[in-house]
């Protein structure tokens, strides 16, 4: 039987199903009948002409009612007057011909008022049923006493309870599925106007998102995105960090990228030195991960960063012209002190002024040659001149520490080097020398009064380590993530009359990356700070060698 009558609301879905189950239950019926009616012409068991005729010509009328009626127009419950006619079309004909057991026809109106009237389809079935069945029974009496005069209309009141229950199940279903299907177009609706949203928002800002899933092709790209790109295009050539250096498209960061690659603020210039239309432009590529925390892509910002990198090259070069024009007065102005210090006639008060005047000219040529290197390793990415040898290492250290004894000693600061061991690094020694009094020179500093500081060295297979330890105030937690940034001053120090640039720390770390190594800090409040600083033991071009 095709589907069930529904019950909800009327409207033009409700009208067509409605249609359509009476049509299609009473063609499959009428089929049904029509196969049982030539069965009875063909065998010839007819004993009620008239039974036949009527029951025949019923189940054609019935059948073309069903086909032509607009039951879309009439109330629902008129629908089931086609199985109770039907119920009456089985009882003529299985009258007409008791032998052929045509009463099993029952089944298909019971099924069609179980599935169409709920419980009370159940009863009414039930009841035509029974009526119809034991009216036939009546007129024949030796049928009387068959089993079949109970069980016939108990299974048939079975079928139309068990299309009841299915039916329930199935509309129970539909509107299950009603409801998944409606919440899923508001989730999809949803889903379409956070797109939307988000759409709106990237198009809106001035960085470049470019979203790649792992196979490398483009899933969402925003107006600032196209424009950069647009731009980098008509550039046609590209440049690394240093604004000098040509970069192959493969290096480019979209590309990098598409193959997986992670990388943060990696800078590009785009447009050949000195074009007016040069843009620099600094791009980030991050993991991008599903609610499982597993890898489904990448994310790429870019930023237009052209007017920051001309700023910071210009004040650059302010910085280093300066610089590099005061530095050879001071060489003139230290170099003439030392000579009148030398004269051993020089009275004792001008004695005492010439050497304020010298230490105060050295510290102003220390914070020369400081700036100068800070502009060195620039953002540009100039490399610093790093002349790697093979170095010892601990005579390096060594040597610092007797050069640093007699600022020591004037604070009555100890310093103790019985932890410097042999150790042989692929080093700049005079770039090393310059991060190791750095160190020394902060310790004694700001370090204590007749307080102590330890230096040693050490060497694994492939790396070597210098160590300085004191036991000063320490550096503040909050203050540890910016001590290697440039022209940085703890809050401590700053108020206090310990002079100082700021710079040394971030040139110290600076020559040490340049080596391929890293300086490290560790610090507590009161009780000290430790300095590491790690270099390669050897060559890395000549082990891959």
């Amino acid at each position: 039987m095709a589907s069930a009558t529904p019950t909800p609301a009327r409207g033009g879905g409700f009208e067509r199903t409605l249609e359509r189950t009476v049509l299609l239950n009473q063609l499959l019926f009428g089929g049904v009948v029509l196969l049982g009616v030539l069965l009875i012409v063909v065998t010839g068991v007819v004993e009620h002409a008239t039974s036949f005729a009527m029951g025949t010509l019923l189940a054609f009328f019935t059948t073309g009612a069903a086909m032509l009626v607009p039951w879309n127009r009439l109330p629902a419950l008129l629908t089931m007057l086609v199985p109770a006619v039907d119920v009456a079309v089985i009882g003529l004909l299985a009258a007409a011909s008791p032998e052929t057991g045509l009463e099993v026809l029952w089944v298909f109106p019971a099924m069609w008022f179980g599935a169409g009237m709920g419980a009370a389809g159940v009863g009414v079935a039930s009841g035509l049923i029974s009526v119809s069945y034991w009216t036939i029974v009546a007129s024949e009496p030796m049928l009387s006493l068959t089993p079949s005069v109970v069980l016939l209309p108990l299974a048939m009141a079975a079928v139309a309870a068990t299309s009841h229950l299915s039916a329930r199940r199935a509309s129970a279903h539909r509107l299950l599925l009603e409801r998944q299907s409606q919440q899923l177009r508001q989730s999809v609706e949803r889903a379409r106007r956070q797109e939307d949203l988000i759409t709106d928002v990237l198009d809106a800002v001035d960085f470049g998102v470019v979203r790649i899933r792992d196979d490398g092709s483009l899933v969402v790209t925003n107006e600032a995105n196209a424009r950069m790109q647009r731009a980098s295009e008509r550039a046609r050539t590209a440049y690394e960090a240093d604004g000098i250096t040509p970069l192959p498209e493969e290096r480019l960061p979209l590309a990098r990228a598409r193959r997986g690659e992670l990388f943060e603020d990696e800078l590009v210039w785009y447009g050949r030195p000195g074009d007016d239309r040069r843009r620099a432009q600094r791009s980030t590529a991050r993991r991008v991960f599903d609610t499982d925390l597993d890898p489904v892509g990448t994310i790429v910002v870019t930023r237009d960063v052209t007017a920051e990198e001309l700023a910071l090259r210009a004040r650059e070069d302010l910085v280093a012209s300066v610089s590099h024009e005061l530095r050879t007065p001071l060489t003139s102005i230290t170099g003439y002190v030392e000579l009148a210090l030398e004269n051993e006639e020089l009275p004792s008060s001008a004695r005492r002024n010439l050497e304020v005047a010298q230490r105060n000219a050295e510290r102003l040529l220390s914070l020369v040659a400081d700036i100068l290197s800070a502009s060195a390793v620039s953002r540009r990415g100039i490399d610093l001149s790093i002349d790697r040898v093979r170095t010892d290492l601990a005579a390096v250290v060594q040597a610092a520490i007797e050069a640093a004894e007699p600022r020591a000693a004037e604070r009555r600061i100890t310093i103790d080097s019985s932890g410097i061991e042999e150790g042989v690094a692929f080093a700049d020694p005079h770039r090393i020398r310059q991060v190791v009094d750095n160190l020394l020179s902060n310790a004694i500093k700001y370090g204590r009064e007749d307080g102590h500081i330890a230096v040693g060295t050490t060497q694994d297979d492939a790396h070597v380590w210098i160590v300085v330890r004191d036991d000063g105030p320490g550096i503040p937690p909050q203050e540890l993530p910016r001590l290697f940034e440039r022209f940085f001053r703890s809050d401590a120090v700053r108020n206090t009359t310990i002079h100082g640039s700021g710079l040394g720390l971030a040139i110290s770390r600076d020559i040490a990356r340049a080596h391929g190594g890293e300086i490290t800090v560790q610090s507590t409040p009161e009780k000290g700070s430790t300095f590491v600083v790690r270099l390669p033991a050897s060559n890395g071009n000549e082990d891959a060698g």
